[in-house]
């Protein structure tokens, strides 16, 4: 199973200190400056949406040069690849994609090859001190590029996600295949400890799991 960051709503109080987070160590780093999470806000409740990095991810299938790619437990967009087709936007089911455009400070430095989004034309007025005519027709520069943007985990980061680390409420979590069997664990007791009209109660969210194990034992069916 992949990784991916959810949160609690009843945790979050929609200040947007995610986003900013995103945003700072992914311009640093010399990539789309825009924030890999929106934070939606509601009547009762606030929660940033971000990528699922789901395992059959239909993103990555409708990609038409391959910019979006299952790399090792998550799902990595590599944006010096993408075209800007917004193809991979329609396909998301949480509509975690969007478009972003931003002028990067420097290079980036996560992938082996970059792809600038511009070349400058050759004619008489920028040829003008040039060796010969048409040599600036090679002469590439990064500038404003509109690209698909998602949540890559900060996979250059080694504390991991920005935006975990810099939410004032926690309500952010790094979720694993350990997090969502335990999550399993306490809605299978749940299920189990119904109340005295018979409902059960299913309402520990995954964010909020208890770090040790449930004193129950299961035993196979």
């Amino acid at each position: 199973m992949n990784r991916f960051v959810i949160a609690d709503p009843k945790l979050c109080i929609g200040c947007g200190t995610c986003m900013a987070a995103c945003s700072e160590v992914h311009k640093a780093q010399g990539l789309q400056q825009a924030p890999r999470l929106t934070v939606m806000r509601h009547e009762q409740a606030t929660m940033p949406v971000q990528c699922r990095h789901c395992d059959d991810a239909p993103c990555s299938k409708v990609c038409p040069v391959e910019a979006i790619r299952q790399t090792g437990d998550c799902v990595q967009l590599n944006e010096s690849l993408c075209i800007g087709c917004n193809l991979c936007a329609v396909a998301c089911p949480f509509g975690a994609i969007q478009s972003g455009g931003s002028r990067p400070v420097a290079m980036a430095t996560s992938y082996d090859t970059y792809i600038p989004s511009s070349i400058r034309s050759s004619n008489p007025s920028t040829s003008a001190g040039l060796r010969c005519f048409g040599e600036d027709l090679l002469s590439w520069e990064p500038g404003v590029r509109s690209i698909a943007v998602k949540c890559d985990l900060c996979e250059f980061r080694a504390e991991g996600p920005a935006c975990v680390d810099a939410c004032p409420s926690q309500a952010l979590k790094l979720v694993n295949d350990s997090d969502t069997e335990r999550a399993a664990r306490i809605r299978r007791q749940q299920a189990a400890d119904t109340n005295p009209q018979g409902a059960s109660a299913f309402s520990a969210p995954i964010t909020a799991l208890p770090t040790s194990d449930l004193s129950t034992t299961e035993g196979a069916c």
